[in-house]
């Protein structure tokens, strides 16, 4: 299932989403110039779960420069697909989440989502050396915190029917469920396999989407009586 789009307008112009949106393709321009240096780059602004084993005082100081990926890497892609199919759920359903939370509230929850992803990717594989990029952690955080907030939405979906293809509305808690059931599902299959091995972060989406949905119980505005 593919989102086209939702049925919510916006009250007012999504500024943070737009900024991010800019900031992830920028990033990926950058990528894209790094040439045979690209896969240093990844280990070096990417989370791998690897480098925080700890086995020497130098592994400790290293802290606090691995820190620092958990943010950058919210920012880097594995491939132009990768890219646009993460921007393409944060230009959908993000912009409704920050009219309702406000501009500063918004970042700190994508960001907080962001971070919380690369944790729960990280305890699910902590001996792997493949760096973890991607917004989709971040954006998995938005998807939990619309799903509270939106829940009888509408989503134009694309839906492959055999050879075909048809668009339909589903209610947002409905999409949104099956997308996380998916990811969980998905999450579960992983458990025992080599740690080596390159895809899908399945429990960074797992662990966004759930920390959306709780920071948003923290970060939603209280009505003034």
């Amino acid at each position: 299932m593919i989102p086209l789009r939702d049925t919510i307008p916006s009250r007012r112009t999504a500024w943070v989403t737009r900024i991010l949106l800019i900031a992830n393709v920028a990033a990926f321009v950058v990528e894209l110039r790094q040439g045979p240096a690209l896969e240093v780059f990844l280990y070096r602004f990417g989370v791998v779960p690897s480098h925080w084993m700890v086995s020497t005082l130098q592994d400790v100081l290293d802290w606090p420069r691995l820190t620092i990926t958990f943010l950058t890497s919210q920012f880097l892609h594995g491939s132009l697909l990768h890219l646009a199919s993460n921007m393409l759920y944060l230009w959908i359903f993000a912009d409704n989440v920050e009219d309702r939370l406000g501009h500063a509230r918004f970042l700190l929850l994508y960001l907080g989502s962001g971070v919380a992803a690369a944790v729960a990717q990280l305890l699910a594989s902590p001996s792997s050396h493949i760096p973890m990029v991607g917004a989709s952690g971040a954006i998995a955080g938005i998807l939990g915190a619309y799903l509270l907030l939106f829940p009888s939405a509408k989503i134009v979906t694309l839906v492959p029917l055999g050879f075909f293809l048809q668009t339909v509305e589903l209610p947002a808690f409905l999409f949104l469920g099956l997308w996380f059931l998916l990811q969980w599902v998905q999450g579960l299959t992983t458990i025992g396999q080599v740690a080596d091995v390159g895809g899908i972060a399945f429990w960074a989406h797992v662990g966004g989407f759930v920390f959306g949905m709780a920071g948003l119980a923290i970060l939603r505005p209280r009505r003034r009586w």
